[in-house]
C-alpha cells in the first residue's frame, strides 16, 4: 500500500515504529551535534581569550620598551614568541625587540629579533615586513648574497618599493649594477614623489652611472 494512501492513524504508527527502531541513532546523532557545536563556541571563546591574553602582554612589553627597561620587555617577548606564537603580537614585539637593538648598536641582538619575527610571522604581509628588515640587516653585515636569497623567496604581495630598493643594494654589493640599475628604477616607480627616501633611491640609482657606463662595466668585469 503506498504511503500517500495511507490514514492518519496509519501514518502515525509508522511514524512510532521508525522512531522507536532508531531511537539510539537519533539520540547519538543529536548527541554529536549539540557535543560539536559545544565545541566550537568553546574553541572560539579559547581563542578569543588567547588573543586577549596576547594584546594585554603587547601592551605591557610596550609599556617596558617605552621606559627602555630592556630586560623586563625582552622577558615578554620571549614569552610572547613561546606562548602567542600563533598572534600577530610576537612578531609585533619582535620587530620592535630589533629597532630597539639597532638604536642601541647590538646588531647581533637586532638580527636574532629579526630572525624571530620571521619565523613566527603568521601572515603574509607580516612576513614580508619582517623579511625585508631581515634583508636589510644581512646587506648591512655584508652578507649580500644571503640578503638577495632572502628576498627573493618573499611572498610577492605588499612594500614592492622597499622590496625593490632593498634587491638592488644587494645586487650593488654582489657587483651585479646594471640589474641594480632595474631594481632601483622599479623602487622609483612604486615611490610617490613625495615620499622620503624617493630622493634617496635617485640619490643610489645616479650614483650607478648612465646605462651605457653601467653596459661598459659589465662587459669589462
Amino acid at each position: 500500500m503506498a504511503f500517500d494512501v495511507l490514514d492518519e492513524h496509519e501514518q502515525g504508527e509508522l511514524v512510532q515504529k521508525w522512531l522507536r527502531e532508531n531511537a539510539i541513532s537519533i539520540l547519538i546523532g543529536v548527541g554529536l551535534g549539540l557535543l560539536l557545536i559545544f565545541g566550537w563556541q568553546q574553541w572560539r571563546a579559547h581563542r578569543a581569550s588567547h588573543r586577549l591574553d596576547a594584546a594585554t602582554q603587547y601592551e605591557v612589553f610596550s609599556a617596558d620598551l617605552d621606559k627602555k627597561d630592556n630586560d623586563a620587555a625582552k622577558a615578554i617577548a620571549a614569552k610572547l614568541a613561546s606562548d602567542y606564537a600563533d598572534t600577530p603580537y610576537a612578531t609585533l614585539a619582535a620587530l620592535r625587540m630589533a629597532d630597539a637593538a639597532a638604536a642601541r648598536g647590538d646588531n647581533d641582538a637586532a638580527r636574532s629579533a629579526l630572525d624571530s619575527a620571521y619565523s613566527h610571522a603568521g601572515n603574509d604581509a607580516l612576513k614580508t615586513l619582517s623579511g625585508l628588515y631581515l634583508a636589510r640587516t644581512e646587506i648591512a653585515q655584508k652578507k649580500a648574497q644571503e640578503a638577495f636569497d632572502l628576498l627573493e623567496k618573499l611572498p610577492t604581495q605588499g612594500y614592492a618599493a622597499l622590496r625593490s630598493e632593498l634587491r638592488g643594494d644587494a645586487l650593488v654589493a654582489l657587483g651585479r649594477k646594471a640589474e641594480a640599475r632595474t631594481a632601483y628604477t622599479d623602487a622609483l616607480t612604486n615611490l610617490d614623489a613625495g615620499a622620503p627616501n624617493h630622493a634617496f633611491v635617485e640619490m643610489k640609482l645616479s650614483d650607478l652611472g648612465s646605462d651605457q657606463k653601467v653596459g661598459e662595466e659589465k662587459k669589462g668585469s
